[in-house]
């Protein structure tokens, strides 16, 4: 049967973490009877092993519902979304194949800094919002409070807030019809010619590259042609269908619908997200404007610790950058490490997903570089250089500024925190904003901060210090200058790349000596001293000494004369030297991971 334009309902769940996304998705497939009541589970669209372990959304999930109302069926295309800041690239995807959005906040924890990010995304893509107050079943829900909260801080008529229980089902069936009432069908003619957005694929081992489509116009058939405009390769349709949730094959999907289409690509480098797809030939359709490039601010390397595993790594970075387009990889080596790839993320929570979904699907050892992030350099000769890493910065004869990313963090926390927050902020170098208050007792700061000071453990530090209370979210404004400096670790007067970090002047004494005294205690001692050093171009700002191992020459002397045994002493002296000049120091590995964990530990 032949679904109608007017008839088909395509939304997103959009939410603060933790605010019951998957659940309430878990809910619609319930309730519209798309999954049966016995191979129902929580969490069903998280089918990664990894979003199951650690409770969060990491990829986003298309999914068709088929709802009967009143005699007549509906077809609800729902997205399910991630909520963390650094998955906001997989929601800004989401947002951009739908007419609708179902904005969730708990009825408890209320506004948080992350659902008012995701509303002005909406709003940014021209969304009809369903605002919905989710866990009313709570003891201790506000759900009265948290609807002004909206209505004060997001403009929204707390009228308009549908009520419900994702975990018990309250309100469900009030929450469908206020789908298929308020947001409106999409646009599209299934006679144009086609014209499809590309916003998700995943590989598969046995089908080769599963992509993703919201049809905009047009219509798609199994065994005909198509052409994917931007990077101008002609495939043959072998099977298309939706998700519902698994894969159920279909004949054709018209415009207005999302599925998937299955077409042999087994070249990774052939399926674009953002891409076009239309038919072959000048009856094309023009191109969507497709997605902006995501910005990775994150960099670190990640080699095996194998050197033998190169190319597996290699074929495992490759098949996970067409599932999640948002991180790069480029090879590098290090002296230290050996071969490896330079790897740019959008946060570190992105960055640790990636490396335990290598260690995990592709069941590859990794070691992984200090993250650092992306910073300008102006030279003296005009050029602007984007820094990647440590070992790129030139010498500071040569750099007229040194910049860094600055971001704007919107933090929402009790008014009883507020004191504790602004002294985090301001040991950061932050600069205050703006002060808003969101309820009586709750209030959002913003600041502007740079961003290597809020990646590394501002997260923590903020949770810890209210209690898990306090949220928040950042974007990035722009570049800053600021007086940074290169810190290189040097052993036994070597610079050991690996372990260069960029960091404020003020702080670079700290740092290198909390490095040195990480690094004495973790390398051997051998036959001579070994000097671990932190150094700022030619200046050495700590040090720490790693004692040599000493034979006792002297003890086969029992008394007699003291010439005798100042002899054998200067001539161990002698050999220790011409050791230390042609003896290399052994870094472990440990010693690498442990510089690691401690080396962003702030005083």
């Amino acid at each position: 049967m032949t679904i109608r334009n007017e008839d088909i309902r395509n939304f997103c769940i959009i939410a603060h973490i933790d605010h019951g996304k998957s659940t309430l998705a878990d809910r619609l497939l319930e309730q519209t009877g798309t999954v049966a009541s016995r191979e129902m589970k929580e969490q069903l669209l998280d089918d990664m092993d990894l979003e199951r372990e650690r409770g969060i959304t990491i990829k986003a999930r298309a999914v068709a519902l088929k709802y009967v109302q009143d005699g007549q069926t509906y077809e609800l295309n729902l997205i399910d979304t991630p909520g963390h800041v650094d998955f906001a690239y997989e929601v800004s995807r989401s947002l951009a194949c739908c007419e609708g959005a179902l904005l969730v906040v708990d009825a408890f924890q209320g506004v948080e800094a992350q659902t008012l990010a995701n509303v002005y995304a909406a709003m940014g893509h021209d969304l009809t919002i369903i605002p919905v107050i989710n866990k009313i079943d709570l003891v201790h829900q506000r759900a009265d409070e948290v609807a002004l909260e909206m209505e004060q801080s997001l403009g929204i008529d707390p009228s308009t807030v549908v009520r419900v229980s994702a975990k018990s089902g309250i309100g469900i069936d009030g929450l469908l019809r206020a789908i298929i009432d308020r947001i409106p069908p999409p646009k599209g003619d299934a006679d144009a010619p086609l014209q499809a957005m590309v916003f998700d694929s995943h590989y598969d081992d046995y089908r080769g590259a599963i992509t993703y489509l919201r049809l905009m116009q047009g219509t798609i058939r199994r065994g005909q042609k198509i052409r994917f405009l931007q990077t101008g390769y002609t495939h043959e349709v072998l099977e298309l269908g939706q998700f519902a949730p698994k894969r159920r094959p279909c004949e054709e999907l018209r415009a207005g619908e999302v599925g998937y289409v299955i077409c042999n690509i087994k070249s990774l480098d052939k399926v674009k997200i953002g891409d076009t797809v239309s038919v072959p030939g000048d009856g094309a359709a023009p191109a969507l404007e497709g997605y902006k490039e995501p910005r990775r601010m994150v960099y670190c390397g990640l080699y095996p610790s194998d050197g033998q595993d190169f190319e597996e790594l290699r074929d495992a970075l490759t098949k996970l950058s067409i599932n999640d387009p948002s991180f790069e990889f480029q090879p590098e080596s290090s002296e230290a490490l050996g071969f490896g790839f330079r790897c740019g993320f959008l946060g570190l929570l992105h960055m640790e997903i990636i490396q335990q979904r290598l260690e995990g699907e592709a069941n590859i050892d990794l070691v992984q570089t200090a993250p650092n992030v992306t910073y300008e350099i102006l030279t003296r000769s005009g050029e602007t250089l984007e820094i990647h890493r440590p070992q790129e910065v030139p010498d500071s004869g040569q750099i007229e500024e040194f910049r860094q990313p600055i971001v704007r963090v919107n933090i929402v926390v009790p008014e009883e925190f507020v004191g504790a927050v602004m002294k985090l902020c301001n040991d950061r170098r932050g600069v205050q904003r703006g002060t808003e208050y969101l309820s009586p007792t709750r209030i959002m700061l913003t600041y502007d901060l740079p961003l290597a000071d809020v990646i590394y453990d501002m997260h923590d530090k903020l949770k810890s210090m209210t209690r898990g209370y306090g949220t928040m979210d950042y974007d990035l404004v722009g570049y800053q200058t600021a007086d940074l400096v290169r810190m290189d670790i040097l052993v036994n007067g070597k610079p050991v790349d690996a372990l260069s970090v960029i960091c404020h002047r003020a702080d670079a004494e700290r740092r290198g000596r909390q490095v040195c005294k990480k690094l004495k205690e973790e390398i051997d001692r051998h036959m001579f001293e070994v000097a671990v050093q932190a150094a700022i171009g030619s200046r050495v700002i700590a040090r720490e000494t790693v004692k040599a191992l000493r034979k006792n020459v002297t003890a086969k002397c029992y008394g007699g004369d003291i010439s005798r045994k100042k002899k054998l002493w200067a001539k161990q002296k002698e050999g220790k030297k011409r050791m230390k000049s042609v003896g290399s120091v052994d870094i472990p590995q440990k010693a690498f991971m442990a510089v690691l964990d401690t080396g962003e530990e702030r005083a």
